[in-house]
Protein backbone atom coordinates (compact mmCIF):
# COMPACT_ATOMS: atom_id res chain seq x y z
CA UNK A 1 0.00 0.00 0.00
CA UNK A 2 2.90 2.49 0.87
CA UNK A 3 4.29 1.60 -2.42
CA UNK A 4 1.55 2.84 -4.40
CA UNK A 5 1.17 6.31 -2.15
CA UNK A 6 5.30 6.97 -2.53
CA UNK A 7 4.29 6.00 -6.21
CA UNK A 8 1.71 8.54 -6.38
CA UNK A 9 3.25 11.09 -4.91
CA UNK A 10 6.15 10.92 -7.47
CA UNK A 11 3.30 11.78 -10.48
CA UNK A 12 1.97 14.54 -8.57
CA UNK A 13 5.70 15.73 -7.66
CA UNK A 14 5.64 17.01 -11.73
CA UNK A 15 2.79 19.27 -11.46
CA UNK A 16 2.79 20.39 -8.05
CA UNK A 17 4.20 23.68 -7.22
CA UNK A 18 8.22 23.95 -5.91
CA UNK A 19 7.28 24.32 -1.98
CA UNK A 20 4.75 21.01 -2.09
CA UNK A 21 7.64 19.15 -4.02
CA UNK A 22 9.99 20.10 -1.15
CA UNK A 23 7.45 18.70 1.20
CA UNK A 24 6.84 14.82 -0.28
CA UNK A 25 10.01 13.91 0.27
CA UNK A 26 9.80 14.34 4.10
CA UNK A 27 6.11 12.80 4.08
CA UNK A 28 7.69 9.55 2.37
CA UNK A 29 8.71 8.24 5.76
CA UNK A 30 4.77 8.71 7.05
CA UNK A 31 3.33 7.01 3.67
CA UNK A 32 5.60 3.63 4.89
CA UNK A 33 4.22 3.82 8.22
CA UNK A 34 0.34 4.11 7.72
CA UNK A 35 -0.42 0.48 7.08
CA UNK A 36 1.34 -0.09 10.24
CA UNK A 37 -0.98 3.01 12.25
CA UNK A 38 -4.06 1.52 10.26
CA UNK A 39 -3.92 -1.65 12.19
CA UNK A 40 -2.58 -0.19 15.33
CA UNK A 41 -5.58 2.18 15.11
CA UNK A 42 -8.35 -0.12 14.53
CA UNK A 43 -6.77 -2.64 17.02
CA UNK A 44 -5.56 -0.62 19.35
CA UNK A 45 -6.25 3.04 19.86
CA UNK A 46 -9.89 2.20 18.94
CA UNK A 47 -10.16 -0.04 21.40
CA UNK A 48 -8.28 1.75 24.40
CA UNK A 49 -10.56 4.95 23.52
CA UNK A 50 -14.08 2.80 23.15
CA UNK A 51 -12.95 1.45 26.49
CA UNK A 52 -12.44 4.77 28.42
CA UNK A 53 -15.84 6.08 27.39
CA UNK A 54 -17.43 2.75 28.28
CA UNK A 55 -16.03 3.00 32.39
CA UNK A 56 -17.82 6.04 32.13
CA UNK A 57 -20.88 4.14 31.06
CA UNK A 58 -23.35 1.41 32.07
CA UNK A 59 -22.52 -1.50 29.69
CA UNK A 60 -23.71 -5.58 29.96
CA UNK A 61 -23.39 -6.16 26.07
CA UNK A 62 -26.97 -6.80 25.91
CA UNK A 63 -28.27 -3.27 26.44
CA UNK A 64 -26.84 -0.02 24.95
CA UNK A 65 -24.26 2.06 27.28
CA UNK A 66 -25.75 4.08 29.55
CA UNK A 67 -24.14 7.35 30.19
CA UNK A 68 -23.74 7.47 34.48
CA UNK A 69 -20.83 9.46 35.16
CA UNK A 70 -18.11 8.57 37.47
CA UNK A 71 -20.66 5.95 39.37
CA UNK A 72 -18.23 3.28 38.25
CA UNK A 73 -14.99 5.04 39.97
CA UNK A 74 -17.58 5.63 43.59
CA UNK A 75 -18.48 1.98 43.10
CA UNK A 76 -14.58 0.65 42.72
CA UNK A 77 -13.92 3.14 45.19
CA UNK A 78 -16.08 1.43 47.75
CA UNK A 79 -15.36 -2.47 46.20
CA UNK A 80 -13.27 -4.44 48.62
CA UNK A 81 -12.70 -7.39 46.52
CA UNK A 82 -10.99 -4.77 43.88
CA UNK A 83 -8.94 -3.74 47.09
CA UNK A 84 -7.69 -7.05 47.94
CA UNK A 85 -6.80 -7.63 44.68
CA UNK A 86 -4.96 -4.43 44.15
CA UNK A 87 -3.30 -5.65 47.50
CA UNK A 88 -2.35 -8.81 45.81
CA UNK A 89 -0.81 -7.25 42.98
CA UNK A 90 1.36 -4.81 44.95
CA UNK A 91 2.07 -7.90 46.85
CA UNK A 92 3.21 -9.95 43.94
CA UNK A 93 5.17 -6.90 42.83
CA UNK A 94 7.11 -6.53 46.00
CA UNK A 95 8.09 -10.35 45.58
CA UNK A 96 8.69 -10.96 42.19
CA UNK A 97 10.42 -8.07 41.01
CA UNK A 98 13.29 -8.64 43.56
CA UNK A 99 13.80 -12.07 42.20
CA UNK A 100 13.44 -11.17 39.08
CA UNK A 101 16.06 -8.57 38.91
CA UNK A 102 19.04 -10.58 40.95
CA UNK A 103 18.48 -14.61 39.93
CA UNK A 104 18.61 -13.80 36.68
CA UNK A 105 22.01 -11.79 36.74
CA UNK A 106 23.67 -14.27 38.90
CA UNK A 107 22.33 -16.95 36.14
CA UNK A 108 23.72 -14.69 33.47
CA UNK A 109 26.98 -14.71 34.75
CA UNK A 110 27.37 -18.10 35.59
CA UNK A 111 26.43 -19.09 31.91
CA UNK A 112 28.77 -16.38 30.56
CA UNK A 113 31.74 -18.13 31.87
CA UNK A 114 33.90 -20.14 29.10
CA UNK A 115 32.48 -23.64 30.52
CA UNK A 116 32.77 -26.94 28.74
CA UNK A 117 28.80 -27.26 28.09
CA UNK A 118 27.85 -24.02 28.92
CA UNK A 119 25.75 -23.95 26.11
CA UNK A 120 23.45 -26.47 27.15
CA UNK A 121 22.93 -24.97 30.72
CA UNK A 122 21.80 -21.72 28.68
CA UNK A 123 19.25 -23.86 26.66
CA UNK A 124 18.29 -25.47 30.55
CA UNK A 125 17.79 -22.67 31.87
CA UNK A 126 15.79 -20.98 28.87
CA UNK A 127 13.63 -23.40 28.11
CA UNK A 128 10.77 -22.56 30.53
CA UNK A 129 10.06 -19.30 28.64
CA UNK A 130 9.15 -21.07 25.61
CA UNK A 131 6.96 -23.52 27.35
CA UNK A 132 3.35 -22.03 27.35
CA UNK A 133 2.08 -20.53 30.43
CA UNK A 134 -1.16 -22.96 30.46
CA UNK A 135 1.25 -26.01 30.00
CA UNK A 136 3.53 -24.89 32.66
CA UNK A 137 0.74 -23.93 35.45
CA UNK A 138 -0.88 -27.57 34.83
CA UNK A 139 2.52 -29.26 35.50
CA UNK A 140 3.18 -27.11 38.65
CA UNK A 141 -0.37 -28.09 39.97
CA UNK A 142 -0.15 -31.30 39.99
CA UNK A 143 3.43 -31.17 41.99
CA UNK A 144 1.69 -28.69 44.11
CA UNK A 145 -1.41 -31.07 44.69
CA UNK A 146 -1.72 -32.78 48.24
CA UNK A 147 -0.41 -36.36 47.26
CA UNK A 148 2.07 -34.35 44.24
CA UNK A 149 5.82 -34.69 44.48
CA UNK A 150 6.54 -31.80 46.50
CA UNK A 151 4.46 -32.76 49.50
CA UNK A 152 5.86 -36.58 48.33
CA UNK A 153 9.47 -35.18 49.65
CA UNK A 154 7.72 -33.28 52.51
CA UNK A 155 6.58 -36.76 54.31
CA UNK A 156 9.88 -38.68 53.18
CA UNK A 157 12.06 -36.35 54.84
CA UNK A 158 10.13 -35.91 57.69
CA UNK A 159 8.82 -32.41 57.20
CA UNK A 160 5.49 -32.65 57.18
CA UNK A 161 3.53 -35.55 57.37
CA UNK A 162 0.28 -33.72 56.18
CA UNK A 163 2.34 -31.35 52.94
CA UNK A 164 1.25 -28.53 52.48
CA UNK A 165 -2.00 -26.87 50.82
CA UNK A 166 -0.02 -24.94 48.55
CA UNK A 167 -2.81 -23.94 46.47
CA UNK A 168 -5.64 -24.70 48.86
CA UNK A 169 -4.82 -21.91 51.77
CA UNK A 170 -4.99 -18.38 51.67
CA UNK A 171 -1.76 -18.01 53.09
CA UNK A 172 0.10 -19.74 50.67
CA UNK A 173 -1.85 -19.85 47.23
CA UNK A 174 -0.62 -16.95 46.18
CA UNK A 175 3.26 -17.52 46.97
CA UNK A 176 2.95 -21.17 45.10
CA UNK A 177 1.96 -18.89 42.25
CA UNK A 178 4.37 -16.68 42.48
CA UNK A 179 7.09 -19.44 42.28
CA UNK A 180 5.98 -20.17 38.99
CA UNK A 181 5.99 -16.68 38.12
CA UNK A 182 9.57 -16.37 38.91
CA UNK A 183 10.74 -20.02 37.28
CA UNK A 184 9.27 -19.31 34.21
CA UNK A 185 10.57 -15.80 33.97
CA UNK A 186 14.11 -16.41 34.66
CA UNK A 187 15.36 -17.50 31.38
CA UNK A 188 13.78 -14.47 29.65
CA UNK A 189 15.74 -12.01 31.90
CA UNK A 190 18.77 -14.34 31.96
CA UNK A 191 19.45 -13.50 27.93
CA UNK A 192 18.85 -9.86 28.44
CA UNK A 193 21.43 -9.90 31.17
CA UNK A 194 23.49 -12.12 28.96
CA UNK A 195 23.50 -9.55 26.14
CA UNK A 196 24.78 -6.78 28.21
CA UNK A 197 27.91 -9.03 30.12
CA UNK A 198 29.05 -9.88 26.62
CA UNK A 199 29.27 -5.94 25.56
CA UNK A 200 31.71 -5.30 28.71
CA UNK A 201 34.98 -5.63 27.84
CA UNK A 202 37.51 -8.11 29.11
CA UNK A 203 40.76 -6.36 29.73
CA UNK A 204 38.22 -4.62 32.87
CA UNK A 205 38.10 -7.42 34.70
CA UNK A 206 41.74 -8.22 33.89
CA UNK A 207 42.48 -4.89 35.19
CA UNK A 208 40.73 -5.33 38.13
CA UNK A 209 42.43 -8.75 39.06
CA UNK A 210 45.48 -7.14 38.89
CA UNK A 211 44.14 -4.33 41.59
CA UNK A 212 43.16 -7.18 43.72
CA UNK A 213 39.87 -7.50 42.96
CA UNK A 214 38.03 -10.43 42.42
CA UNK A 215 35.51 -13.05 42.03
CA UNK A 216 32.44 -11.34 43.97
CA UNK A 217 33.86 -8.33 44.54
CA UNK A 218 35.09 -8.01 40.63
CA UNK A 219 31.30 -8.62 39.99
CA UNK A 220 30.32 -5.87 42.35
CA UNK A 221 32.75 -3.31 41.30
CA UNK A 222 32.31 -4.02 37.66
CA UNK A 223 29.30 -5.87 36.57
CA UNK A 224 27.16 -4.11 38.73
CA UNK A 225 27.54 -0.54 37.83
CA UNK A 226 27.82 -1.11 34.27
CA UNK A 227 24.86 -3.40 34.03
CA UNK A 228 22.53 -0.81 35.96
CA UNK A 229 20.71 0.11 32.35
CA UNK A 230 19.80 -3.24 32.22
CA UNK A 231 18.98 -3.90 35.48
CA UNK A 232 16.60 -0.96 35.32
CA UNK A 233 15.10 -2.37 31.88
CA UNK A 234 14.71 -6.09 34.00
CA UNK A 235 12.69 -3.47 36.83
CA UNK A 236 10.34 -2.01 34.75
CA UNK A 237 9.90 -5.11 32.76
CA UNK A 238 8.93 -7.40 35.40
CA UNK A 239 7.23 -5.14 37.37
CA UNK A 240 4.63 -4.23 34.45
CA UNK A 241 4.51 -7.96 33.68
CA UNK A 242 3.61 -8.60 37.44
CA UNK A 243 0.90 -5.68 37.57
CA UNK A 244 -0.62 -8.05 34.58
CA UNK A 245 -0.31 -11.64 35.80
CA UNK A 246 -3.37 -14.10 34.81
CA UNK A 247 -2.73 -17.14 33.03
CA UNK A 248 -1.14 -18.74 36.09
CA UNK A 249 -3.81 -17.45 38.51
CA UNK A 250 -6.50 -18.45 36.12
CA UNK A 251 -5.17 -22.13 35.61
CA UNK A 252 -3.98 -22.49 39.22
CA UNK A 253 -6.18 -21.26 41.70
CA UNK A 254 -9.14 -19.53 40.20
CA UNK A 255 -8.24 -16.47 42.13
CA UNK A 256 -9.02 -18.45 45.08
CA UNK A 257 -9.19 -19.35 47.94
CA UNK A 258 -11.47 -16.26 48.81
CA UNK A 259 -9.96 -14.07 46.05
CA UNK A 260 -6.38 -14.58 47.81
CA UNK A 261 -4.39 -15.15 44.54
CA UNK A 262 -6.39 -13.02 42.77
CA UNK A 263 -5.23 -10.53 41.02
CA UNK A 264 -6.44 -6.94 39.61
CA UNK A 265 -6.26 -8.37 35.50
CA UNK A 266 -7.87 -11.83 37.31
CA UNK A 267 -10.36 -9.88 38.80
CA UNK A 268 -11.14 -7.56 35.30
CA UNK A 269 -11.67 -10.76 33.45
CA UNK A 270 -14.02 -12.42 36.03
CA UNK A 271 -16.38 -8.78 35.82
CA UNK A 272 -16.41 -8.65 32.45
CA UNK A 273 -17.04 -12.39 30.98
CA UNK A 274 -18.45 -13.91 33.97
CA UNK A 275 -21.14 -11.24 34.71
CA UNK A 276 -21.32 -9.46 32.03
CA UNK A 277 -20.15 -6.25 33.85
CA UNK A 278 -17.83 -4.45 31.05
CA UNK A 279 -18.14 -0.78 32.07
CA UNK A 280 -17.20 -1.94 35.50
CA UNK A 281 -14.11 -4.23 34.14
CA UNK A 282 -13.61 -1.17 31.56
CA UNK A 283 -12.81 1.09 35.30
CA UNK A 284 -10.84 -1.57 36.51
CA UNK A 285 -8.71 -1.77 33.59
CA UNK A 286 -8.66 2.33 33.28
CA UNK A 287 -6.81 1.75 36.75
CA UNK A 288 -4.55 -0.86 35.31
CA UNK A 289 -3.38 1.73 32.72
CA UNK A 290 -2.91 4.40 35.17
CA UNK A 291 -0.57 2.12 37.11
CA UNK A 292 1.27 1.05 34.68
CA UNK A 293 2.16 4.58 33.29
CA UNK A 294 3.48 5.52 36.70
CA UNK A 295 5.68 2.64 36.71
CA UNK A 296 7.02 3.42 33.23
CA UNK A 297 7.33 7.24 34.31
CA UNK A 298 9.44 5.78 37.69
CA UNK A 299 11.49 3.82 35.45
CA UNK A 300 12.43 6.95 33.27
CA UNK A 301 13.03 9.16 36.06
CA UNK A 302 15.49 6.62 38.08
CA UNK A 303 17.01 6.52 34.93
CA UNK A 304 17.68 9.94 34.26
CA UNK A 305 18.46 10.49 37.86
CA UNK A 306 20.86 7.68 37.34
CA UNK A 307 22.51 9.16 34.15
CA UNK A 308 22.70 12.60 35.75
CA UNK A 309 24.62 11.21 38.66
CA UNK A 310 26.72 9.22 36.55
CA UNK A 311 27.66 12.64 34.61
CA UNK A 312 28.71 14.33 37.56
Amino acid sequence: MAYYFVKLAIVMDKSLPKSWALLLPRLTPYLFLLPALLILGLTVFYPAFQAFYLSFTRYDILTAPEWVGIANFRRLWADTVFWQTFRNTLLYMVCVVPLLVMLPLGLAILVNQKLRGVRWFRAAYYTPVVISMVVAGLAWKWLYAETGLLNQLLRLLGISADGIPWLTSPSWAIFSVMAVTVWKGLGYYMVIYLAGLQAIPQELYEAAAIDGSDGVKQHWDITVPLMKPYIFLVAVISAISATKVFEEVYVMTQGGPRNSSATIVYYLYDRAFKDLDISYACTIGLVMFVLILVLSLLRLSLERLTAGAERV
